[in-house]
């Protein structure tokens, strides 16, 4: 094996020559860099193992460096450090792309605790690389998709899955955030302990908070409940936006206290549980409306995860064919023709993934061809999209014609999201690919 060859990037030159030091006698080959340019520099003439660098430096920051790395280094974990220490800049760099994070000043043995981990997990997924199906989703096998969405959301997962922070996923009805969430849990440490999922929309508050949190009612009546069932593992609350007002506050309670009490217990018992929630809501509606807990929110909301309507990626949709087929056909080869797989790319799938696993599910049922075309697709209910893909050059060159102004066909176009996403402000903002803040703005200056 080569030694691990690391690039350091730091503007403090006594910090540098300290790391480089002790760096150098752990075995590793070190790369020096001043600034983020500098690093990008050395980045195109070699494929570093590990970057550690720090996040406040003039110029470029060490954020911004992260984002131009995953584009030069993909594979290459990055671990930043700062002496500007905060939950704020943790979450940032996380979402940035960096797999560590580490607080000036520092402990030798922390950095290269740090760092080793950083290089365990490149090594881990170097060996999965070969196991990396066509669709881009490693080792996630149920998770399948090739559009840019769903890259992003591989590579979030990828990140997630080695730190323990709350994970709140976002999507409607059908997208697959309990199978984000399952994903999650099993390519994390907690692997190999309880996974426990709970639906907090089918269950009525009295017996939800009973079951999340157990009740003593005498030796013999005493329940365990899911957090403490949890231990060590992740508890998955789904339809967290619907918990109620009164529980939405015990919750907080015990993600800040890390500790449970059961209804009726005096004593409480510490818990070791990650929490990943899921919600079809937008909850900073809901917030905004009284519904939702700001604080709560925000204890959740560490590491989003959006999972995108499958009509704003219909290049999914032949992936997700080709999975349900081998499901529901078992060892006999059937497939879809190309024109039947179009025919179902055009429909809006309000039902997402789900919807189109139950159309392949019953055409595969009803026919008893091995080459499905187009006439034996069976949607019943399913909505087809009438518009030809000429549609939207054409009406833009018919808008222009009659002399619609641009700010008119924005404005347009911010009703029709808004119409798609049934007034969601915050999903609209998504799909417009612009910031909710912006849209606000826009929506009240009209």
């Amino acid at each position: 094996m080569h030694a691990a060859r690391l690039l350091l990037v730091d503007d403090d030159t006594a910090m540098r020559q300290m790391l480089e030091s002790l760096f150098r006698k752990e075995g590793y080959v070190v790369s020096e860099a001043a600034s983020a340019s500098a690093a990008l520099e050395l980045a195109r003439a070699t494929n570093f193992d590990v970057v550690l660098s720090d996040i406040k430096m003039p110029g470029k920051s060490g954020l911004e460096l992260v984002g131009e790395l995953r584009t030069l280094l993909p594979d290459t974990p990055v671990v930043l450090m700062t002496a500007f220490g905060s939950i704020d800049t943790a979450v940032d760099a996380m979402r940035t792309g960096a797999v560590g994070y580490t607080t000036k000043p520092f402990e030798p043995e922390e950095v290269l605790r740090t760092l080793k981990r950083a290089l365990a997990r490149r090594s881990l997924e170097d060996a999965n690389h070969e196991l990396r199906g066509p669709y881009g989703n490693g080792d996630f096998k149920e998770l399948i998709g090739e559009s840019p969405a769903m890259r992003d959301v591989f590579a979030i997962i990828r990140r997630a899955s080695y730190v323990d922070a709350s994970v709140l996923i976002t999507g409607e009805s059908g997208t697959g955030k309990e199978v984000v969430a399952r994903t999650l849990h099993h390519h994390g440490r907690r692997a190999q302990q309880p996974f426990l999922p709970i639906n907090c929309s089918a269950i009525p508050e009295g017996l939800l908070e009973s079951e999340l949190f157990g009740h003593v009612r005498g030796a013999v009546a005493s329940k365990h409940g899911l957090f403490e069932r949890a231990d060590g593992g992740t508890l998955f609350l789904d339809e967290i936006g619907d918990m109620g007002p009164a529980l939405q506050a015990k919750l907080l309670r015990v993600l800040q206290d890390q500790e449970v009490r059961a209804v009726g217990a005096t004593q409480a018992v510490k818990v070791d549980v990650r929490i990943i929630a899921a919600t079809h809501h937008d909850l900073e509606v809901e917030m905004e409306a009284g519904r939702f807990r700001e604080d709560l929110y925000y204890r959740l909301n560490v590491i989003p995860i959006h999972l995108r309507s499958l009509r704003e990626r219909p290049e999914d949709v032949p992936a997700l064919v080709d999975a349900f087929v081998r499901k529901y056909s078992g060892n006999r080869p059937r497939r879809f023709s190309r024109d039947a797989i179009r025919h179902l790319q055009s429909c809006e799938w309000r039902g997402n993934a789900r919807e189109l696993e139950n159309v392949v599910e019953r055409t595969l049922a009803l026919s008893d061809a091995d080459l499905l075309n187009v006439s034996d697709v069976t949607l019943d209910g399913v909505v087809e999209s009438t518009a030809p893909e000429s549609a939207l050059p054409r009406a833009l060159a018919e808008a222009a014609r009659a002399g619609f102004k641009l700010h008119q066909l924005q404005d347009l176009y911010i009703e029709q999201a808004l119409r798609v996403t049934g007034g969601k402000k915050g999903e609209a903002a998504r799909l417009l690919g612009i910031d909710r803040k912006t849209l606000y703005r826009r929506d009240t200056s009209r």
